[in-house]
């Protein structure tokens, strides 16, 4: 699979200085992780979720979660299970016509349960995620994970969420994200990324961030997210790829402050309609979100609807000027500062080198824009994709 496959040969050539790279579920973690761009969750209930599943890949959806936790009533548990497994299976034999699959678990024993169900038909299946990680529970979950792939006779990832009430808390959260830590790093063979869970850490101050404010707009919020990646998503091998948190908004409704997006960027084009629609989709504070969360560390998203996909996706393309930026500091051995490419900043090798590590990883998965290729043609063209 590759991110934007759906554009033609003359849109790819007209956008992209270095196309996005094409890659599959067996890739190293590196590659998948960085790919995973925004990853759509569906509840387990959904009844057409083959086809859902079906459609979100032709829609350039390459991650995907479905939910047997907070999405679903407890009722609809078993049932639920059973449908996941039937859609699972339905898949056997034709899982390149999915996107990554994970199944966000309630338990180490859905786990094993689901792969033993599944057995031989378990194609679809790239791993699980894992709700309400903590040190005392995550080993029950990443060995569980570990029996399932050595039963499949090959590796299944995981991806713990970090939404306990223990991290929110100041006095307990360096505590508990040194137990995470701990417990990662002794299965780190099989941990892709760690996800952050907004939702439930805003739940136990009783918040709700606004349609028109970030993440990051939520002080007690966006200080757990800047202790995670401080703690876990640390450059080298003991850090670990940390993803955006959900963003839970996509209808239109009546709106307190002036949109986000502003208009400049749309002008002498023929996109105004395209601000017109992200504003009315609410895509507007998405955008900006998106942009704080790179600019903190944090690398894809949790999304919950298909409108959310192609803005975070033409988001994650590399700018021609950084790409530029990123090799020439890779390619800079004797260390120092120097003028960038584009004349506008200093590059310095030593404390840059991280970053442009990243960047061309990114580059990689997502592709580098062409020069003058801002992120409204990306949209525009993704949003026609």
């Amino acid at each position: 699979m590759r991110h934007f496959e759906f554009l033609s040969p003359p849109e790819a050539e007209t956008l992209f200085a270095v196309p996005p790279v094409a890659f599959d579920r067996a890739a190293d973690r590196e590659t998948v992780a960085d790919a995973l761009g925004a990853t759509l969750y569906s509840p387990a209930t959904r009844p057409r979720l083959v086809d859902d599943l079906v459609r979100s890949r032709a829609r350039g959806v390459v991650s995907s979660v479905v939910c047997l936790e907070d999405s679903i009533r407890d009722a609809d548990v078993e049932s639920a299970l059973t449908h996941l497994v039937t859609v699972l299976s339905a898949f056997a034999g034709r899982a390149d016509e999915a996107p990554l699959v994970f199944v966000r678990v309630r338990s180490p024993e859905q786990i094993d349960h689901i792969t033993r169900e599944l057995g031989d038909s378990a194609d679809a299946l790239v791993g699980f995620v894992l709700p309400k990680f903590a040190e005392d529970s995550g080993g029950d979950y990443l060995r569980a994970v570990e029996c399932a792939s050595e039963r499949l006779s090959r590796r299944l990832w995981a991806m713990p969420v970090i939404e306990t009430p223990e991290v929110m808390y100041a006095e307990s959260r360096s505590e508990a994200l040194g137990g995470i830590a701990r417990v990662l790093r002794h299965h780190r063979d099989h941990v892709l990324a760690v996800r952050t869970g907004a939702t439930d850490l805003a739940a136990v101050y009783g918040l709700r961030r606004p349609r028109e404010l970030t993440v990051y707009d939520v002080r007690v919020v966006a200080a757990v997210l800047t202790a995670v990646v401080n703690m876990l998503g640390r450059p080298g091998d003991e850090g670990f790829v940390v993803t955006g948190p959900v963003w839970e908004y996509y209808s239109d409704s009546e709106r307190l402050f002036k949109p986000q997006l502003r208009e400049t960027p749309f002008l002498g084009r023929d996109d105004r309609a395209l601000r017109a629609q992200l504003i009315s989709e609410e895509l507007d504070g998405l955008i900006r979100e998106v942009v704080l969360d790179r600019a903190n560390g944090l690398v894809g998203k949790t999304v919950i609807h298909p409108s959310h996909v192609p803005v975070v996706h033409a988001l994650s393309v590399v700018s021609h000027e950084d790409h530029s930026d990123a090799v020439a500091v890779l390619g800079a051995d004797a260390g120092g500062a120097f003028r960038s490419e584009y004349g506008n900043k200093m590059n310095e090798t030593n404390p840059h080198r991280a970053w442009a590590e990243r960047t061309v990883r990114r580059a990689r998965a997502f592709g580098v824009a062409a020069p003058g290729v801002s992120f409204v043609d990306l949209l525009a063209a993704v949003d026609r994709g």
